[in-house]
C-alpha cells in the first residue's frame, strides 16, 4: 500500500532531508516539533506542523504519547524517526505498529537485539561476522573478568552493554588496573544508561573505523552499498567521514560486502542498517550495528547514486529493494564534514542567531542544513548545524573541491567548526589517507601545544 503522508519525528538537517525525499516522491509531510523549533526550516516547508512539547527533548522528541497523538491527529500513514532520539527505540517502533502506523525502520526485534551490545555480539557470531576476541557475554564477577582478560591478552577494553559515545568504556593495560577500571565502567554505565552490564574485548591499539551500509527487504533479500571510513573522531564522536575508505581494496570490499549481505539476509533484516567494524592489519572486527539511517549516509549516496531515504520509504511501503547487488556501482570519492556550532579550538557549544548564511555551491557540492539568515540555533540539542558533502572523481579532486567549498561557507553570528575542517584538509597526513581513530585527537593535541608555544 503506498504511503501518502509521513510524520517526521525528528528535527534539524535530517528532518529537512526526509521532507525533501518525501516531496520528491509525492508524499506529504508532517513536522512534529518542539516549541524551540517553531521557526525551523523543515517546519516551515512541511505540509503540516504539530507542536509536540516544550524544548527539552524528554518532553518533545522523546515523548512517545505526544508523537503518536500527533500522527493520529494528522492521519499520517507512517513515521520516519531519522537518527538519534527514538530511532533505535524498539518499544517506540512496537507502539507505532500497534497503532497501525507504518514504522520506517527495522523490525522492533532487530532494533532490540542490536541495541544490546552483548546480544549483538552473540548474534554477529552466529551470523558469521568476524569478532574482536573477548568475553562471549556479560562479565559480572571480577574473578571471571581476570580469567577472560588473561586469556584475551592485555590490553583489554571494558565496555557497557548499553553504551555509546565512549561512556562506560575503560582501557585496561595490565591486571593491576582491572578491578578498579571494571568498577568505574559499571558505575558510569549505570549512571548513563541505567544498566551496569559490561563485557570485555581485546583492545586494538590503532585501528580504523570502517562501516558497511546495508539494506534488507525483510523477506530475506539484502544488499550492501559499500563502506565508509569514519576514523576521524574526537572523544568517540565522528568529525569527518569519507567513502570509499582510502585503505580498503576492491577485493576486501567485495569479501566483506558478501559477508554482511549474507548476515542481513539470514536475519531477515528490513530497512537501512550500518554494520561497524574496527580494521587493523588487514582484518575486520565487528563492534556494533546501528539499526537506522546514519548521519554520514550522504557520502554513500554520492558514490552510488542511490537515495537512501527513498529506499527506506520504498521498503517500508512493501515495494522492496530498488536494485540487486550486481546493479550497485561505486564511482569516485565523497567526503562529509560535520559542521557544528562549537568553538573550533575548545569545542564548547556556541548556539545563537545566524546573522549571515552563505552555503557553498558548484558542481558536486551538497549542503544538508536547515540554517538561514535570521534563524536562532537553539541551545537544547546536539550542536551539529549542517553537513558539507563533496564529491570528486578521485580522492585528490574531492579534497581540492572540499577545500574550495569550505572557503565559501559562511555562518556569521556564532563560532563553528568550519576553520577546523579547513586546517584538516590541508594536513599532509590526512591528504595521504594515513590516519586511524587516534589520529585526530593526537593532531588536536599537537595543534594546542603549537598554539601555546
Amino acid at each position: 500500500m503506498p504511503i501518502k503522508k509521513i510524520l517526521i519525528a525528528n528535527r534539524g538537517e535530517i528532518a529537512l532531508r526526509i521532507h525533501r525525499a518525501c516531496h520528491e516522491m509525492g508524499i506529504k509531510t508532517v513536522a512534529a516539533h518542539s516549541t524551540a523549533d517553531a521557526d525551523a526550516m523543515h517546519v516551515r516547508l512541511a505540509d503540516e506542523a504539530i507542536c509536540i512539547g516544550p524544548p527539552p527533548a524528554a518532553d518533545s522528541y522523546l515523548n512517545i504519547p505526544n508523537i503518536i497523538s500527533a500522527a493520529e491527529l494528522a492521519h499520517a500513514d507512517a513515521i520516519h524517526p531519522g537518527y538519534g532520539f527514538l530511532s533505535e527505540n524498539a518499544q517506540f517502533a512496537e507502539i507505532v505498529e500497534l497503532h497501525n502506523i507504518i514504522w520506517i525502520g527495522p523490525k522492533p526485534e532487530h532494533i532490540r537485539t542490536m541495541g544490546d551490545k552483548v546480544e549483538a555480539k552473540r548474534t554477529a557470531a552466529k551470523l558469521g561476522l568476524p569478532l574482536v576476541p573477548g568475553s562471549d557475554g556479560p562479565v559480572e564477577e571480577f574473578a571471571a573478568a581476570r580469567i577472560i582478560a588473561a586469556e584475551t591478552g592485555y590490553p583489554v577494553i571494558i565496555k557497557a552493554a548499553s553504551g555509546g559515545g565512549g561512556r562506560g568504556m575503560k582501557v585496561v593495560r595490565h591486571e593491576g588496573e582491572l578491578e578498579a577500571q571494571m568498577m568505574q565502567a559499571r558505575s558510569e554505565a549505570k549512571n548513563a544508561f541505567g544498566d551496569d552490564t559490561v563485557y570485555i574485548e581485546k583492545y586494538l591499539d590503532d585501528p580504523r573505523h570502517i562501516e558497511f551500509q546495508v539494506f534488507g527487504d525483510g523477506q530475506g533479500n539484502a544488499i550492501h552499498l559499500g563502506e565508509r571510513d569514519c576514523s576521524l573522531q574526537r572523544r568517540h564522536q565522528k568529525v569527518l567521514e569519507e567513502a570509499p575508505s582510502p585503505v580498503i581494496t576492491e577485493e576486501q570490499r567485495a569479501r566483506m560486502g558478501a559477508i554482511v549481505v549474507k548476515a542481513m539476509a539470514e536475519m531477515g533484516y528490513r530497512g537501512a542498517g550500518t554494520i561497524e567494524f574496527l580494521y587493523e592489519n588487514g582484518e575486520f572486527y565487528f563492534i556494533e550495528m546501528n539499526t537506522r539511517l546514519q548521519v554520514e549516509h550522504p557520502v554513500t549516496e554520492m558514490i552510488t547514486g542511490i537515495d537512501l531515504v527513498r529506499e527506506q520509504i520504498r521498503i517500508a511501503s512493501g515495494e522492496g529493494l530498488s536494485c540487486r547487488q550486481e546493479q550497485v556501482q561505486f564511482r569516485g570519492h565523497a567526503i562529509e564534514c560535520r559542521i557544528n556550532a562549537e568553538d573550533p579550538q575548545t569545542f564548547a557549544p556556541s548556539p545563537g542567531l545566524v546573522k549571515n548564511y552563505v552555503a557553498p555551491g558548484g558542481m558536486h557540492v551538497r549542503v544538508d542544513s536547515g540554517l538561514y539568515a535570521g534563524y536562532r540555533v537553539p541551545p537544547y540539542y546536539d550542536s551539529m548545524i549542517g553537513k558539507l558533502i563533496v564529491y570528486g572523481t578521485t580522492r585528490e579532486r574531492c579534497i581540492l573541491r572540499l577545500r574550495r567549498a569550505l572557503e565559501e561557507f559562511v555562518v556569521d553570528g556564532m563560532k563553528t567548526t568550519i576553520p577546523l575542517h579547513q586546517k584538516l584538509v590541508d594536513d599532509p597526513e590526512f591528504r595521504s589517507g594515513d590516519y586511524t581513530i587516534k589520529w585526530l585527537e593526537q593532531w588536536l593535541a599537537r595543534a594546542e601545544v603549537e598554539q601555546d608555544v
